[in-house]
């Protein structure tokens, strides 16, 4: 008797519990049940063994991507001296009215790989799909959004597994990528702030998903905006690409939607008896595939999105001729620079080991103490002069 009341007892508990986590409840429950109590968004509830290596992956991969960067454009050769922290040697940067975060020439970005609309379609370089999404701007541009990808990454790959942001990172970034292949033409512009709005994007559909379940979502929420508020300003300075964020951001949501699950079934593992192995399989297995609905209206968006883009980019569409006000998401004019999608024409005259740069356009002109430089180069000057 004492043993049959003792399953009875068991048996009553395991399925009180499943009634309390199918019906959404479970993130009341006290400590006379199964102990769990209202999850804290930004405080692990335990300890986890693996590690977070896909992030750290991806973040090593930049860092290596940029080095690369600078190494290729070797400033004190090919500018011929006009750079900033020279102590840096090879390193240095490039002028801060030719680039204010901190980086390469315009002419290196587009060398290495930066994105490019007509280069991509035009003359078949798919290949910068993928290579501008390891690129960066400027100093400026990787530490903040490397930070931001460490911030928010680190915690979904802790939460949700290294698979699912793996996937999350890598389509975000593809996506965005096409996005800002339908805006950007002409000026290279980098793509790797495109992940990051992908986890953002991500981070947000998890918190609406599992809004009932955070005891700090509205923190959290505000930490999310600080950080996407951030990352769209730098998306306004030149080659930082803010369509292929919005593209990230957006096809972020939608991934989230799809693959995220509820975070409690992930604690539940350690809270529950050996003996109810069978239930909790069974409810882990549920409540992956919860929200059926929501996941296959996502999925369904995101592949219209993402064929759309693909079509788009293969007949050559230029998304400015149909929307004249979205390249202002993109850059805003001011004096350091211009927003103009189309390089400019110079005529250009050397005498006694100098040369002179006259703007077609407007007549400006500027002399330059060396007379011996590139054609991608003089584009370069060229373009700064008469913006």
């Amino acid at each position: 008797m004492g043993g049959t009341h003792q399953e009875l007892d068991i048996e009553s508990k395991v399925s009180s519990w499943e009634d309390r986590f199918r019906y959404g409840v479970a993130d009341s429950w006290d400590s006379e049940s199964m102990g769990m109590v209202r999850v804290r968004y930004f405080k692990a509830r335990f300890r986890w063994k693996e590690k977070t290596w896909v992030i750290s992956l991806f973040v090593v991969l930049s860092l290596v991507a940029f080095i690369a960067t600078m190494f290729v454009n070797d400033c004190p050769t090919n500018s011929h001296g006009d750079c900033i922290l020279k102590s840096l040697h090879r390193f240095s940067f490039q002028p801060l009215d030719e680039n204010p975060l901190l980086g390469p020439s315009s002419s290196t970005l587009r060398d290495i790989g930066a994105l490019q609309g007509t280069k991509m379609w035009k003359q078949h370089e798919q290949w910068r799909l993928v290579t501008c999404i390891w690129l960066h701007a400027g100093v400026f541009h990787l530490v903040v959004n490397l930070s931001s990808i460490i911030f928010i990454g680190i915690r979904l790959e802790k939460e949700f597994g290294p698979l699912r942001i793996a996937i999350i990172y890598t389509l975000s970034a593809c996506f965005g990528s096409l996005v800002s292949a339908l805006f950007v033409q002409n000026c290279p512009a980098v793509g790797a702030s495109a992940p990051t709005f992908g986890l953002l994007g991500a981070m947000l559909s998890g918190l609406i998903r599992n809004w009932s379940i955070y005891a700090d979502k509205f923190p959290a929420f505000m930490a999310l905006s600080f950080i996407t508020t951030i990352n769209l300003f730098l998306g306004l300075l030149p080659h930082v690409d803010n369509f292929a964020n919005i593209g990230g951001f957006l096809s972020g949501i939608l991934l989230g939607f799809m693959l995220f699950t509820d975070p409690q079934v992930r604690q539940f593992d350690g809270k529950m008896a050996p003996y109810d192995h069978h239930m909790k399989s069974s409810i882990k297995f549920e409540h992956k595939l919860d929200k059926p609905a929501l996941r296959i209206v996502s999925l369904v968006i995101f592949l219209l999105g993402l064929i759309g883009a693909l079509l788009s980019g293969v007949y050559g569409i230029n998304a400015n001729q149909y929307c004249s006000w979205c390249r202002y998401l993109n850059c805003v004019p001011i004096k350091k620079w211009s927003c103009n999608e189309k390089d400019s024409a110079c005529e250009a005259y050397v005498s006694n080991g100098e040369v002179t740069l006259t703007c077609d356009v407007d007549g400006k002109f500027r002399t330059y103490p060396f007379a011996h430089m590139s054609k991608a180069r003089m584009r370069d000057l060229c373009n700064h002069l008469c913006s």
